[in-house]
């Protein structure tokens, strides 16, 4: 598995929608692997793939208590429920948090890797990074969506309050499956 580059606002690709993916290509494995590896390694806790510069629909999910990730192709919000308000940060705009609005609870569905439909029932941080990671693919930012252009701050750098923010763990939620609901309010990514 690799590493791969972080895209970083700006950058225009993370402005662009992404295409859907047709018949699952053999390589989809090693790409996914490759996201999840760079998802890891940059403290989130999901990545879009035009966040490492591929146009491909592709994501990946990890709550921080979840063995392993859940890899979403094709992923779409089908039914959104409620409205809050919740921190969030993205890996793409490092060093800032900002208030946004997100669904209190979301239906999705997307492909795996294994081509079959894959339906998601989710709220708290699950419902949060499903939103947000697949406003990513649809170029979307989690600041075209605060709650008003002053809900945007700077984070202190290399602070332990950004860690514990990044890797979403100050919560104390304790996430179990992915077709589990989830109750937090913290981040994605």
């Amino acid at each position: 598995m690799s590493v791969l580059t972080m895209r970083i606002l700006p950058d225009p690709i993370l402005r662009r929608q992404a295409r859907k993916v047709g018949k699952v290509p053999a390589n989809m494995k090693k790409f996914t692997d490759d996201m999840i590896e760079t998802m890891h390694a940059e403290l989130g806790v999901g990545l879009a793939a035009n966040q490492i510069g591929s146009l491909q629909k592709v994501a990946v999910i990890q709550l921080p208590d979840w063995e392993e990730a859940l890899v979403l192709i094709n992923p779409e919000i089908v039914r959104q429920e409620g409205e809050r308000e919740v921190v969030e940060g993205c890996l793409s705009i490092p060093g800032y948090r900002g208030l946004v609005k997100r669904s209190v609870s979301v239906r999705a569905r997307a492909i795996g890797l294994d081509g079959k439909i894959i339906r998601i029932k989710a709220d708290g941080l699950l419902a949060q990074a499903l939103e947000h990671e697949t406003g990513h693919l649809q170029g979307s930012l989690y600041i075209d969506h605060l709650v008003t252009p002053d809900d945007l701050w700077k984070i202190p750098q290399g602070g332990e309050e950004e860690e514990e923010e990044e890797s979403g763990e100050e919560s104390g939620s304790s996430p179990g499956t992915p077709a589990e609901d989830q109750e937090t309010g913290e981040q994605p990514e």
